[in-house]
């Protein structure tokens, strides 16, 4: 009697204990991990490879990511050469065929939008410069949906088990997204038509979103660290075209918009940038939500 209690209570737990996930995901940043979850749901397992703390252009290929990587199903990744400094080699040194350009393994969000500054010629003097053009699409949520739908239909193609799942997550969450974001949109009527300074020029998805007008960047190349001569332009530019603020990403570091701030006499204002930025931006929904928020409060300052 007692063997066979025992027995029942294994076969119990063995019924009841989750499923694998079918597929296992690689996201490079913290906004594609997000998603991959919002779409996969218990199907995937995510493992994002870098923080809301960090510079995603600035990632070491460390061997725990080498390592994530070869075990991945699929890449979810920005694209656009954003990750050129450290995705390659870690693909490389990972040597997993599934991933290769190309492979049904490889998906980057920015093949799915429009793409803004696509530069007329390449000339890296210029700073930072991305070929495809600019890749911070995640800084307007409207990019998000067709990202998902081409999402969902990727994780339908490697695991065409769960399909009908996939589909339905993605609807759901069309759905859900797009309540949000109507929400988020009138919530930041006010900030339509608003000048502002940007330490990196790195927000013109945003700010066509918002309709806001950026005035002058805090590098005078992207990617170039400002020197105390250029930031003296900056607040003569300034003087004749006043911001209302100064925005920064969580990651950046705070001395040039903090400077700028303290002799423009404006507020500056710290943004997530992705999931994970600040304490308020934790998934997906709040990452927005936590960005409109700051920007409000940087009206009222």
């Amino acid at each position: 009697m007692k063997k066979l209690l025992i027995g029942a209570a294994l076969s119990a737990i063995a019924f009841s204990s989750p499923a694998s996930a079918a597929l296992s995901v690689f996201a490079c940043e913290p906004e594609w991990g997000a998603l991959s979850s919002e779409v996969g749901g218990d199907k995937v397992s995510v493992y994002t490879a870098t923080t809301g703390a960090q510079d995603p252009h600035q990632i070491q290929a460390r061997p725990s990511l080498i390592a994530k990587a070869r075990s991945a199903d699929i890449t979810v990744c920005d694209g656009a050469e954003l990750e050129i400094g450290w995705l390659p080699m870690i693909l490389q040194q990972s040597d997993n065929s599934k991933l290769a350009t190309g492979q049904p393994g490889a998906f980057d969000a920015t093949s799915y939008v429009r793409l803004l500054e696509q530069p007329s010629r390449l000339d890296r003097a210029e700073g930072d410069i991305h070929a495809a053009g600019n890749p911070h699409i995640q800084t307007d949520p409207r990019m998000m949906l067709p990202i998902a739908k081409a999402l969902a239909a990727r994780f339908a193609q490697l695991d065409s088990a769960n399909a009908p799942y996939y589909a339905s997550r993605a609807a759901d969450f069309e759905k859900r997204w797009s309540a949000a974001l109507a929400k988020w949109t009138a919530q930041a009527a006010p900030l339509k038509g608003v000048n502002i300074a940007v330490q990196h020029h790195a927000w013109i998805y945003m700010e066509n979103w918002l309709g806001l007008h950026e005035v002058v960047p805090l590098e005078p190349k992207p990617g170039v660290p400002p020197s105390s001569g250029y930031l003296a332009e900056v607040l003569q530019k300034l003087q004749a075209t006043p911001a209302k603020f100064v925005i920064r990403a969580a990651y950046e570091d705070d001395r040039p918009s903090q400077f700028i701030s303290e002799h423009a006499g404006i507020p500056a204002v710290v943004l997530p940038f992705t999931v994970g930025g600040t304490d308020g931006a934790k998934d997906l929904f709040s990452l927005y939500g936590d960005t409109i928020n700051r920007l409000l409060a940087g009206l009222k300052k």
